[in-house]
């Protein structure tokens, strides 16, 4: 066990009193070197060697004066020597040494001066002998304490994924496969790690390798298995006779090697590789990426994306630091000066429990255990201010492992997600024994985290962590949407949905929500936050959900607003996520988090409420509203032709047609869908419906067309396609306009603070994808097009893709209009017509070009702020610039008139079939 930190100062000081007078490289550079180790109490001669033997850079030969490998290269000078030359020396060095055994550390010396290089991090270290005891911790390594920064993207990530990957697959490729497979891996990374954090002693399984097994590598898994064994044996239980290198090997226990494993085989190519995986230094692995790390593995393509398998530091934190953290630290700022109230705090601490129902490879308990425990070693540190506490290292550790509770679809990621707890835990073990100077290490492994294998839709959860033992509910369970589900998740999502109307509507993500609000309402005290698609709270998924989740008593904590889910895979789609924070107990302080730019950062703003739409409003959901809420035209949806692509055609193809077919001429109508709307696309659609049947009989390029068309339908499965089959001249569902109206796209791009609207002649028709205004006018096409209206869009409307989809039963029939004074009404007026006349001047460009938040041109932007001032004083708006401010707003005006009003209809009238007698 390593010596405390006392223990080493102190032999410093006694090690600089003893060695001042040294001066000579040949006769005292030995002794020196063998005392300088007895200062970390490292008296075993086996892990470092003397005048080790490399070639030197250009070829010739050379003698190291220490070589540790791996870790330490150390070259002596005689005293006042130069010891840039010495260092120049040190790195001629390392062409002849196998990258595997590359050193972190470089120390040059000429026994008065110490100068330490940590190749790893850049950084430089030089100080007088007599001062060895003030720097004594940057040897840290040596005495088997080693804290260092952990990065997520730290290249060693990279270099381990790669070469477990390509272990891996060597075992996979001999028909070493399936669980044993990827539990022996498992365990190979445990010794991995484990050697360099001082479960092990350092290169103690590298040494037992390369030092026990045979280099062709046909003993080496009959020597694993061995040691696999002795890990999961206690010392007291082993042969009195077993080999002295593999009986130093600790107890392990924590059931990691109490399985049997089938026998593996391995060469001598595969012994290298481990030997290479040996070489790195895995107690740099983040322990955020430690199960994307295993997962990539599984998957040779992925190696190089970590980022696609783990969810950031960054986004995970933007979860716990609201649900508990930023709580527990302002409660602990509070009280760090008093010591009564400090161990109560610090018991509680103890006392809290976090349970992840969707955990996978455990990403969101390794980050949450290790905030606690940063939070529970500054708690010591305010206990033992100024150093006045004997504190018992071994007892003062109140947090552990068994406080984390998981559940896991898939085996072998609940398997990573208990190691890696385990494992970060020792990392923490390891700051607090740099902290206050005693070795601290769980070995053997007594607790462990709950971690079960099983589905959790439909698996009880009371069974995993009793909800009464419950403290927090956390996690990002996976996004799939309602129609991408496969048939068992159907089934289980349909199970938990049982009873909730609408449920058909819900994303799979919606199922853990549900399952939370049941299980919270056992222990009303719990509180949970999950990340999840930001579909649940838009669109007609919210009324589904949240209409369930508000009646059963949840209110919503905190609220991370859209922001991308980003991560670091090369071509890696980012998702546009939400995090809610919700319980079954309100509280006085809520928080909502604003991104201006969703890849950018966010900004706390306090809320007096958060509704379903996560903003500051009243805790309501948008029905599906078949007419307006106020006194506005009635929105219409264009036509779909269900013709088999007969009816439309591209300007080539209708010019083509023409040429065969001339008298079609009056029948063909310019065709718009949102993406030839916007986009600036010529289409043309062919339209028959009132084509008197003579003239249609003369037209036999037409006929064969309509002809198509009726065979295409009465091929089709769906009764309404069947009944249009009788009516082959008209569309599937039309509506014909007959005056001039508004175009809405039904989709558009997220990018655009503007949807593209705009008014059309009767003479053009529309698709089915866009919805169609008659009777507006330039107040209707002014407020619609607005930031207020776009903001309300934003908020509530669903969502293709990342995209906009604009509806009427939700977002049109359900936004509250202004009541302008006449003077208001006509400045709309004036303001909409510039914004038309400043389109009308680049009459070379699209609706694209015009809206693209890069090109927009200077003067539609100052057209549109224009407007957007109009329609604000038509509202008596004097808020925030922030989608969040407006919308809260328009939600306050909602509120207030829909309680002036009946209870809302029935769901809208579908679009007007032609009947018989009409054609």
């Amino acid at each position: 066990m390593p010596l405390s930190w006392n223990e080493i100062k102190s032999r410093a000081l006694a090690f600089s009193k003893h060695w001042a007078d040294a001066s000579n490289e040949d006769g005292e550079g030995k002794p020196f070197l063998i005392a300088f180790f007895e200062i970390f109490g490292i008296t075993n001669k086996r892990i470092a060697s003397f005048e080790h033997a490399v070639k030197k850079y250009g070829g010739g030969a050379g003698y190291v004066d220490l070589f540790w490998p791996g870790i330490l290269l150390v070259e002596m000078k005689s005293r006042g020597k130069n010891l840039d030359r010495a260092h120049t020396q040190a790195m001629d060095y390392f062409p002849g040494i196998a990258e595997r055994d590359l050193p972190r550390f470089v120390l040059v010396c000429d026994f008065a001066r110490f100068r330490l290089f940590d190749l790893v991090e850049g950084a430089i270290y030089e100080f007088p002998l007599e001062e060895l005891y003030k720097h004594v911790r940057l040897f840290g390594f040596i005495a088997g304490y080693q804290t260092q920064v952990i990065k997520p993207q730290d290249p060693i990530n990279i270099k381990a994924a790669e070469r477990m990957g390509r272990l891996h697959d060597q075992l996979r490729a001999i028909g070493y496969e399936g669980r044993p497979l990827e539990l022996y891996l498992v365990r190979m990374l445990f010794c991995l790690f484990a050697e360099d954090t001082g479960i092990f002693e350092k290169r103690q399984f590298q040494d037992y390798i390369e030092l026990r097994t045979s280099v062709d590598g046909a003993d080496l898994a009959h020597h694993l298995s061995t040691l696999f064994y002795m890990l999961n044996t206690p010392q007291d239980k082993r042969l009195k006779n077993l080999d002295e290198h593999l009986a130093a090997f600790p107890y392990i226990n924590g059931k990691l090697f109490a399985d049997m494993l089938p026998p593996a085989s391995f060469d001598a190519a595969m012994r290298e590789s481990l030997l290479d995986l040996c070489g790195l230094d895995w107690g740099r692995i983040s322990p955020a990426i430690f199960g994307s790390l295993f997962q990539s593995i599984m998957d040779a393509q992925a190696r190089r994306n970590l980022g696609a398998h783990y969810t950031s530091e960054e986004n995970i934190l933007k979860l716990i630091k609201p649900l508990f953290l930023d709580a527990l630290w302002a409660e602990f700022e509070k009280i760090r000066g008093n010591k009564k109230r400090l161990s109560e705090f610090h018991a509680r601490l103890r006392t809290l429990t976090f349970f992840d129902p969707a955990c996978g490879c455990g990403n969101f308990l390794v980050i949450t255990y290790r905030e606690l425990r940063l939070l529970e070693l500054e708690v010591l540190r305010a206990a033992n201010a100024g150093g006045q506490m004997a504190l018992d290292v071994h007892q003062m550790i109140a947090v552990d492992v068994d406080q984390f509770f998981g559940i896991e679809i898939e085996d072998f990621p609940a398997q990573i997600a208990q190691v890696a707890l385990w494992l970060v835990d020792h990392q923490m073990n390891m700051k607090v024994s740099e902290e206050f100077g005693a070795y601290f290490v769980r070995i053997p492994l007594n607790h462990s985290a709950t971690i079960v294998h099983g589905n959790a839709l439909q698996t009880d959860w009371m069974t995993v962590l009793p909800a009464e033992r419950c403290a927090y509910l956390l996690g990002n369970p996976p996004f799939v949407g309602a129609k991408y589900m496969d048939d068992a998740q159907r089934e289980d999502a349909r199970a938990v949905f049982f009873g909730i109307e609408n449920a058909g509507l819900l994303d799979f993500v919606a199922a853990w929500y549900v399952k939370a609000a049941r299980y919270m309402a056992a222990h009303p005290p719990i509180r949970a936050a999950f990340v999840s698609t930001n579909s649940i709270t838009q669109g007609e998924q919210v009324g589904a959900l949240w209409g369930w989740m508000l009646a059963q008593g949840v209110k919503i904590h905190f609220a991370h607003r859209t922001f991308s889910w980003t991560n670091e895979a090369r071509g890696k789609a980012a998702v546009h996520c939400v995090i809610v924070g919700f319980g079954m107990q309100d509280v006085a302080e809520k928080t909502i988090f604003e991104y201006e730019d969703i890849k950018g950062e966010a900004h706390a703003v306090r809320a007096s409420n958060i509704n379903p739409y996560l903003v500051d409003a009243p805790d309501l959901v948008l029905p599906r509203r078949s007419r307006p809420l106020c006194d506005v035209p009635q929105i219409g949806i264009g036509s779909q032709p269900i013709d088999d692509g007969n009816y439309l055609f591209t300007q080539e193809e209708r010019d083509s047609f023409l040429k065969i077919e001339p008298s079609a001429a009056p029948f063909f109508h310019r065709w718009l869908g949102a993406i030839e709307f916007i986009n600036g696309f010529e289409r043309w659609c062919l339209w028959l419906g009132d084509c008197p049947p003579q003239q249609l009989r003369k037209m036999p390029e037409v006929m064969k067309r309509v002809d198509a068309v009726r065979t295409f339908r009465l091929a089709s499965k769906r009764k309404q396609t069947l009944v249009a089959a009788d009516f082959p001249t008209h569309f599937g569902t039309e509506l014909i306009p007959q005056q001039p109206y508004l175009l809405i796209p039904e989709v558009s791009s997220e990018r655009r603070k503007f949807i593209p609207i705009g008014f059309e002649q009767p003479t053009t028709f529309c698709s089915n994808l866009v919805r169609m205004l008659p009777n507006a006018t330039l107040f209707h096409f002014g407020v619609l097009t607005s930031t207020m209206h776009n903001a309300w869009v934003r908020s509530v409307c669903g969502r293709l893709k990342s995209d906009f989809r604009y509806s009427a039963a939700i977002v049109y029939n359900n936004f509250p209009w202004p009541t302008p004074t006449e003077k208001q009404r006509t400045a709309i007026e004036v303001a909409a017509q510039a914004v038309l006349d400043a389109r009308a001047a680049h009459p070379d460009s699209s609706l694209a070009d015009l809206y693209d938040p890069l090109t927009m041109p200077p003067d539609l932007v100052k057209a549109h702020q224009k407007l957007d001032a109009a329609v604000d004083a038509s509202y008596g708006y004097k808020g925030g610039s922030t989608d969040a401010a407006r919308v809260a707003f328009l939600f306050g005006l909602y509120q207030e008139l829909t309680s002036l009003l009946p209870a809302v209809g029935s769901k809208p009238k579908r679009a007007r079939r032609v009947k018989a007698e009409e054609a």
